[in-house]
């Protein structure tokens, strides 16, 4: 054992906003081009389609294509483009968007919190800023209106679960999404072999080749987007130049008269004549806005600017330009053949039908691949707050943080889409259900980002009131229309969405009621102290990790265990891991550690802070930095006992922040006298004794390390080199006798199964069996 003195230090990647030359905005909306718009760039396959399926007919006066086109034109103006370019675009999470990064942004704001494990050391995090005002000027009585609305939010606890639950429904709806975009977009793209082969043939291929590339799609989600992803942007862009040409050839080709559709007078004459059908018709022109919220969710990945230039430049003119042609070649052909459907396909060139088929399956493969992964982000989100069960995460590259891997739900969301595939089996009744779940989280990012121009942005309720009018009218106008359908698809994202609902209200319920348990049977500090610098038992060598949700207090396993056994370990270290509402934490502020009684005792809390987007560390480097953090602890207690300039960190309950500034060798040794040999009496071997060398390498510092200090610190090297032992909780939850029939279901039946099939705690994974110990406890809720 050594306590050596030398450089340290370590770097940090700044997962900010994204800024740099023209060249490095250029070059992310470009790569944004496959990943955020895939979903997007592809709708012009099922749009017309959908709309004219059942509800209406365009006639000779071309009133109801005119009609359909200006509803389209008007729809991606003022949802993808107001909305979400010019506004949404701006309530980012530290460089991160989505439903969740909202709902983040309002917990910070008004201190509405998942779990009650909030500490004011928390708020000192340089991730958790608060926003400015979105880039404008706050308004006068914005300062007034955010306290009002904070102050609402703090004091009712029915609001903060009616914002839990919102968030809930857009991530369940996500989650739906995930399953119907690859089966409509996969189907779509196949339909098209319905122009190269007689009905008969089709009905029998269709469906096979559709499900055949719905797997193989699935299949291959384990190796990583980051191997096959820089085809995605060629793809897209090819796709994007592809329908731009179509519709600029049909236009000039078919009627040049076609712009005059897009005067907002034709949407007038449109429902005036259609009526009822024609607002039915609304669920299949809602599909043109499909994969909007991804320009959003994906924002971490890109820059606010990036995405704009992207859609304005690119997507926004190939997709009207793509609409016009469709509807300028429709104008002029009013019978359609009776065996085929309108569709994409009928106005593409015959000669060009098959070479634009293969780029509409690769161009549908592309959209897919970006929902699956928005997927697995939104449950890896969900999961991080305790609001789903912990699942196998696999992180597929080492340098693209968010590509991410979920078996268990990969293959859940691959039975789904095959069963909806080969059940509805026409993307009409596709179109219904994929179009209510799109609707619905825009509904929810709507209603989100109302409180976000008050809370977070301190504009008056005015601006918040507007905007939730202007565009929560048109949101629920699809909404309505697409709810109608309920029967003919829509039923399908609803019902999706209140099974994953159950699964995420019970369990954040039962880690809700889990928690608060804890702190009712967690034990004082006092009784600690009480029992003396040996804790009334032997101290053994070695490190005793205690894993607890408590941020303070001592948890109810640890006294459970001391009645029971007589020994503990020397050094004792409780640990908490727990989830701030930020996207990530910086590695220099993850570790707050503080001293729980005197030194003697040799009894730490150790603090370990995630944000929803940081990858959770579960290999053997991770017990390196729980002691390094320690020992660092330990030294700035010297640092600060010897008259030094304190160090910047923050204090609460006397426990402070710890970076990265110590180094932990350990070497293995083998001791000869143990070695492996046979016995003379049996012809079994002896275990080879391995014993490891710990030793600190510490950066330069003038201070001096008086001997108590050395000799904690070399206390902590020998509980290192004895080894780690790993006591985890195994707490199990009952309804108490006469509780309602919801609350013993919830607890008992549940959160019971979901506890007991979900994954441990993901620091847990690697640990030897031989090194763990369970404490069980039942608790009555």
């Amino acid at each position: 054992m050594d306590l050596e003195r030398g450089g340290g230090g370590g770097g940090y990647l700044d997962l900010g906003k994204k800024k740099g030359s023209w060249w490095t905005v250029v070059t992310l909306a470009y790569q944004s081009l496959g990943v955020v718009y895939g979903d997007l760039s592809t709708s012009p396959l099922y749009v017309y389609k959908n709309t004219f399926a059942e509800d209406i007919e365009h006639s000779e006066t071309n009133e109801e294509i005119y009609g359909v086109l200006s509803f389209v034109f008007w729809t991606l103006t003022l949802v993808p483009l107001l909305k979400y370019v010019c506004i949404v675009l701006r309530a980012d999470d530290n460089g991160e968007g989505g439903t969740f990064a909202l709902y983040s942004l309002l917990c910070r704001h008004a201190r509405v919190g998942f779990l009650p494990n909030g500490q004011l050391a928390d708020e000192d995090l340089s991730t958790y800023k608060k926003m400015d005002g979105g880039g404008t000027a706050t308004s006068p009585g914005g300062a007034a209106a955010a306290s009002k609305v904070k102050k609402l939010l703090e004091k009712h606890q029915v609001l903060q679960r009616l914002l839990l639950i919102l968030a809930l429904i857009g991530a369940c709806m996500v989650i739906g999404d995930g399953v119907l975009t690859p089966a409509i977009s996969v189907f779509s793209a196949v339909s098209g072999l319905e122009l190269s082969m007689s009905r008969e043939q089709h009905k029998y291929v269709e469906v096979p080749v559709a499900c055949a590339i719905l797997v193989a799609l699935f299949a291959l989600q384990h190796y990583g987007t980051h191997r096959v992803g820089f085809l995605f942007a060629p793809i897209v862009v090819t796709w994007l130049i592809c329908i731009s040409a179509i519709g600029v050839y049909n236009i000039f080709h078919w009627n040049p008269h076609v712009y005059q559709a897009l005067s907002p007078y034709y949407m007038y004459k449109f429902l005036k004549k259609t009526q009822r059908g024609g607002w039915m018709s609304l669920g299949g022109i809602l599909l043109c806005i499909t994969g909007s919220e991804a320009m959003y969710a994906d924002l971490g990945h890109f820059s606010q600017l990036s995405i704009q230039i992207a859609f304005t430049s690119m997507i926004y003119p190939s997709l009207i330009l793509a609409y016009m042609g469709q509807a300028a070649y429709l104008s002029k052909h009013h019978i359609i053949e009776s065996d085929y459907h309108i569709g994409f396909y009928v106005s593409v060139p015959e000669k060009l039908r098959w070479p634009v088929l293969a780029i509409a399956i690769l161009a549908a493969v592309v959209g897919s691949q970006a929902v699956i992964t928005g997927t697995f982000s939104i449950i890896k989100q969900c999961s991080a707050l305790s609001c789903f069960p912990r699942v196998k995460i696999v992180h597929t590259s080492s340098k693209f943080h968010g590509q991410i891997y979920i078996p268990g739900i990969n293959w859940m969301l691959m039975t789904l889409c095959l069963a909806v595939t080969v059940g509805f089996r026409d993307t009409r009744r596709l179109g219904n259900a994929s179009g209510l779940a799109v609707i619905t989280v825009m509904l929810v990012t709507t209603c989100l980002m109302a409180l976000v121009i008050v809370l977070c942005w301190h504009r008056s309720i005015f601006f918040a009131v507007c905007f939730i009018l202007f565009f929560g009218s048109i949101e629920t106008l699809y909404f309505s229309a697409s709810l109608i359908k309920f029967l003919e698809g829509a039923w399908v994202p609803i019902a999706l969405s209140f099974v994953f609902m159950i699964i995420m209200y019970v369990w954040h319920y039962g880690t809700l009621k889990m928690h608060e348990v804890d702190l009712q049977n967690k034990v004082s500090i006092d009784w600690l102290l009480g029992l003396g610098p040996n804790l009334g038992i032997v101290r053994v060598r070695g490190i005793g990790l205690i894993h607890s949700e408590l941020v303070s207090g001592i948890p109810a396993i640890f006294s459970h265990f001391l009645t029971n056994l007589p020994a503990f370990h020397q050094v004792l270290v409780f640990l908490c891991i727990k989830s701030v509402p930020v996207p990530y934490v910086r590695p220099e502020e993850r570790f707050l550690v503080g001293r729980i009684g005197p030194k003697e005792y040799r009894v730490y809390r150790c603090i370990l802070r995630y944000g929803y987007r940081d990858v959770h560390r579960d290999d053997i480097e991770f017990e390196k930095d729980l002691i390094c953090s320690i020992a660092e602890f330990i030294q700035f207690n010297i640092s600060h006992a010897s008259g030094t300039p304190e160090r910047p960190e923050k204090n609460n309950d006397k426990m402070i922040v710890v970076g990265a500034g110590l180094r932990l060798c350990e070497e293995e040794e083998m001791n000869p006298d143990d070695a492996a040999g046979p016995s003379s009496s049996r012809e079994i071997q002896s275990p080879v004794v391995r014993r490891k060398k710990v030793r600190f390498v510490l950066p330069e510092s003038p201070a001096h390390i008086n001997t108590s200090e050395r000799e904690e610190l070399q206390e902590l090297m020998e509980a290192r080199e004895a080894g780690m032992a790993f006591i985890l909780g195994h707490t199990e939850l009952k309804a108490k006798s006469g509780s309602g029939l919801i609350k013993r279901f919830a607890i008992d039946i549940g959160y019971d199964f979901l506890r007991r099939n979900c994954r441990g705690p993901a620091y847990a994974v690697n640990i030897p069996h031989a090194s763990t110990l369970e404490v069980g406890m039942v608790y009555n809720v």
